[in-house]
Formats: structure tokens, C-alpha cells, sequence
């Protein structure tokens, strides 16, 4: 079987996947460590500063998250074809039947698969969802970071209220960033498995493969 070679995701998103990797599996290990630490409390003041240590690199990720998530904003609007949000929104008849056609392919009610080069609308769709909740995670963590600017305490009292509520919603988003790494890795080896275009390549070499 001969399959063609395409160039899919260009190297801004690629470095915003692996950015966006990286971050949350950061801000998740500091972010639990902040929430409950591990280690003896009496080595708080001492030759070590672990909580405050924990703070600074959970800080640094959040910076990192920012940025990636701005890259991909940017990208939704200014990236190649298969990067902009028109090319997964469900509203023309070539992304309604997108959508239908994963449904059927992920739930093996059919065999047929949308091979588009890019994402197809489901995953799509998942995306925006993720970087909607990711927007709402870093205002909520600037809010607990600078509570005391007026930007930022303006901002999170009107999304969320209160510090209080702010640290609450916060946290549960992180468990919506664990649940959705599971199943995004869960999901790229089926289609690997069930698909051979390279799926798990092109978020390196930007390329996938159509036979």
C-alpha cells in the first residue's frame, strides 16, 4: 500500500503541545504538593524551603501553560488550515458530517474514517472546550497569585467571587486536565492502532501520512 506523506501542524503548534505537556504535568505535581505537602513541616525555614520551592517552579509552569495557551489562541485564528478553529467548528456540512462520521468510527458503528489531514470535529471540539478551561485556570491562578493587584482581584471577583472560590474552581480544573490527559493518550494509540497515519509522530515532525 502506498501512502502519501503531508505536512500537517507547523512548528508553533508542535511546540505549544509539548509546552502545554510539560506545564500541566508540573503545575499537577507542584500544584498537589501546594495543596497537601509531603514532607516535614519543620524543614520550612531551615536549609531547605521545599513549600517555597514548590511555589516558585509551579509558578514558572503557569507561565509556560500561559504562553502555550496564547500560542494556540493565536494559532486558532492565524495557523494553516488544519491549526484554525473554522476548519473543526461544526458549522459547515463538511464538519457536521465530520462529526457524525467520528461518532460512528469511535463508537464501532462504523469502519469509515475521516481522514482529514487535520483534527476532525470531535477532537476539535474537545480542544476548544480544554482551552476554554484553561483560560479560566490561569485567570484563576494569576487571581491566587497577585491577589493583592487591582487587575487581577477586579478580574477574579467577578468570574469567581472570592479567593476562596477562586482556589476551589481552580482545583477542579486540575482534576479536568488529569481526566483529559488520560484520555487524550487514550485516544491518540487507539487511532494509532486502528489508523496508521502517524498521529503520534506529526506532534513531531509535523507530518502524517494518507493512504
Amino acid at each position: 500500500m502506498n501512502y502519501e506523506k503531508t505536512k500537517v501542524w507547523g512548528i508553533l503548534l508542535r511546540l505549544y503541545h509539548w509546552s502545554l505537556v510539560l506545564s500541566i504535568i508540573a503545575l499537577v505535581v507542584t500544584g498537589f504538593y501546594i495543596n497537601t505537602p509531603w514532607t516535614n513541616t519543620t524543614l520550612e525555614g531551615s536549609v531547605s524551603f521545599p513549600m517555597a520551592t514548590m511555589r516558585y517552579w509551579h509558578f514558572l509552569a503557569g507561565y509556560l501553560f500561559t504562553a502555550a495557551i496564547g500560542v494556540r489562541i493565536f494559532l486558532f485564528f492565524f495557523g494553516n488550515r488544519q491549526e484554525r478553529i473554522w476548519d473543526f467548528l461544526p458549522i459547515t456540512p463538511r464538519n457536521i458530517k465530520s462529526l457524525t462520521t467520528t461518532l460512528g468510527y469511535y463508537s464501532y458503528v462504523s469502519d469509515k474514517h475521516d481522514d482529514r489531514p487535520g483534527h476532525n470535529v470531535m477532537a476539535g471540539m474537545s480542544y476548544i472546550l480544554t482551552i476554554i478551561a484553561a483560560v479560566f485556570q490561569l485567570i484563576a491562578g494569576f487571581y491566587l497569585l497577585f491577589p493583592e493587584a487591582a487587575t487581577w482581584q477586579g478580574i477574579g471577583n467577578a468570574i469567581f467571587g472570592s479567593q476562596q472560590n477562586g482556589r476551589f474552581i481552580h482545583h477542579l480544573l486540575m482534576w479536568y486536565f488529569i481526566i483529559f490527559a488520560f484520555v487524550h493518550v487514550y485516544i491518540v494509540i487507539w487511532n494509532e492502532v486502528r489508523s496508521p497515519e502517524g498521529l503520534i509522530s506529526s506532534m513531531i515532525n509535523g507530518m502524517k501520512f494518507k493512504s
